[in-house]
């Protein structure tokens, strides 16, 4: 999910989240191919929890959902990463946002 914080103050109790978009994986691609990499980030990924990820985050994110994408075997992973990935470009825009790679 790309998420857009705002936020009043410094304090976290004033943090707001709101949806701007997102990519819905009922199949859990994205988690299979995550649990299976030995890339850095996406083996971060826990397909039981959340993991934010900031703007700051989306060069070495990019970068790995790219080598995945071309080391994908089937139609349906490369068509994951590359509407996961389309989020992670627009997350670049702004500090303000940031990409929640949600689990179960």
């Amino acid at each position: 999910m790309l998420m857009q914080v705002t936020r009043q103050g410094t304090s976290p109790k004033k943090r707001r989240l709101t949806t701007v978009d997102f990519v819905q994986d009922g199949a859990d691609l994205f988690s299979a191919l995550c649990v299976n990499s030995s890339l850095p980030t996406l083996n971060r990924v826990d397909p039981y929890r959340t993991q934010i990820l900031t703007s700051a985050d989306m060069p070495q994110f990019i970068s790995e959902v790219d080598t995945t994408r071309d080391l994908a075997k089937e139609q349906r992973e490369r068509d994951i990463l590359e509407k996961i990935r389309a989020l992670a470009e627009r997350c670049t825009e702004s500090a303000s946002l940031e990409l929640h790679l949600q689990g179960d």
